[in-house]
């Protein structure tokens, strides 16, 4: 009996294994992608930096990105609720890919102008809007509830390698090859992202009826599901909290290096490599492991393991480098932990045919916090110092951890979750249960 139940259970993790082929065609095409993106994201970068040596420039740069999830994110997942996610994800990468095509054009003619970079910056983060939201709500369609976790945890990890080798090669090919070259590169790594779209087909949920008509009757319906869930409204408070303090902090890591430890830009890419391997070994751990079955937990834990990172960093004396770069390394761990299973609640919590709506709410609320978190901790930073506010980011960020245990909502997120999912459910049946009784009455009659 052993042996056959071993066989059976073998059984099934080869069709699961086989069932998620069609998500990693995507996935491979999206790693591509991804690189191309971040050789671009860091030229442009480099490029601002060196014709204007502005830190408005840089700042102005950094909120353009920011502009079209904040603004328009929730009307996009709206869209991409109703439309073929499939489609959505080819025209988005095909529209970064014109912007960029048009932009190497300019490099090409000596016609470039910062405003220029603004606004292909601008059209590639709109694109994203679109993309992102797509791609998380057709995950959930073509992988096992039981496996979101590790595909959570693998995106992380992807992204942070990402984030160690795209500048890494960036830096290079700017010594070998105009900006041109580069913008060349990203546009081929999107066309093998749209050339794996072409032989995949994503399952399309049904649209609920009170999700027809106007799209912004639709987004509406994506607050009042979200506001009908009372633990993510508070996960996504928290979320913007932390946002306001975590994400500041980070951004002012190169003046903590210059200011504090008295370093250059050697130390500097010693806590952004650190930052970038954190994040890649978390997400690879979070792959493996899975995390809690109450997944929830696992994020909490994460919030524990980047407040005590985070608060050490502040801490650390200006003579022990090494224990910031640890501790950055350590913060960096626990970001795939904190998010993957977020992540994978909305995806297995959310009903399909909302997720786009919920996605991009979630991102939009809680990532308005950004901007307004670097516009306020400049100057507390001239004032207490940049150790002193990853000191209060990292407290923070254990105070959040700690007090969520006590808050029903939040140990209860799944739960309520899968309450809603099942009203939902319920709710359309119901409807289809009406209308066909109607109909078959006016058949009779």
């Amino acid at each position: 009996m052993p042996s056959v139940e071993i066989e059976i259970t073998m059984i099934n993790s080869y069709s699961q294994v086989k069932s998620m082929k069609p998500f990693f065609v995507i996935w491979t095409g999206q790693a591509f992608s991804l690189f191309g993106s971040g050789l671009v994201q860091f030229a442009l970068v480099w490029y601002l930096t060196q014709q204007t040596g502005s830190a408005t420039v840089l700042a102005t740069a950094t909120l353009v990105t920011f502009l079209p999830d904040v603004i328009f994110g929730p009307y996009i997942g709206a869209l991409v609720d109703r439309w073929s996610r499939r489609i959505v994800m080819m025209a988005a990468d095909g529209m970064i890919a014109l912007a960029t095509v048009g932009l190497a054009i300019l490099f090409f003619t000596g016609k470039v102008d910062i405003w220029h970079i603004f606004v292909i910056l601008f059209i590639r983060a709109l694109g994203s809007t679109f993309h992102w939201p797509a791609m998380q709500s057709s995950t959930s369609l073509m992988v096992p509830a039981e496996h979101l976790s590790r595909i959570a945890g693998l995106n992380q990890a992807l992204r942070g390698a990402m984030g160690i080798i795209a500048p890494m090669a960036g830096a290079l090919l700017l010594s070998i090859t105009p900006m041109q070259g580069i913008l060349a590169i990203d546009v081929g790594t999107a066309a093998i992202a749209i050339t794996c779209l072409l032989f995949v087909v994503i399952p399309q949920p049904e649209q609920s009826p009170e999700d027809k008509g106007s799209a912004l009757k639709a987004m509406l319906e994506g607050f009042r599901y979200v506001k009908a869930w009372p633990g993510m409204m508070l996960l996504m408070l928290m979320a913007t909290i932390l946002n306001f303090f975590i994400n500041p902090a980070f951004s002012l890591t190169p003046l903590l290096i210059t200011e504090h430890f008295k370093g250059g830009a050697l130390q500097l890419g010693w806590m952004e490599s650190a930052m970038g391997l954190g994040v890649v070994a978390g997400g690879l751990v979070l792959s493996v492991w899975g995390g809690f079955r109450k997944r929830i937990l696992t994020t909490l834990l994460g919030l524990v393991v980047t407040g005590l990172g985070v608060v050490t960093i502040g801490i650390t004396p200006a003579g022990y480098l090494n224990i910031a770069i640890t501790s950055m390394f350590v913060a960096g761990f626990s970001m795939p932990i904190i998010n993957g299973p977020l992540f994978a609640i909305l995806q297995d919590k959310v009903a399909p045919e909302k997720q786009g709506r919920v996605f991009t709410l979630v991102s939009s609320l809680s990532g308005a916090a950004a901007p307004l978190g670097l516009a306020i901790a400049g100057p507390v930073a001239d004032w207490i110092g940049v150790q002193g506010w990853f000191i209060i980011a990292g407290v923070v960020c254990l105070l959040m951890a700690i007090s969520g245990p006590f808050m029903h909502p939040i140990m209860h997120l799944e739960e309520n979750g899968k309450d809603l999912a099942k009203a939902s459910t319920e709710s359309k049946t119901g409807l289809k249960t009406i209308q066909t009784d109607e109909s078959e009455a006016s058949a009779s009659d």
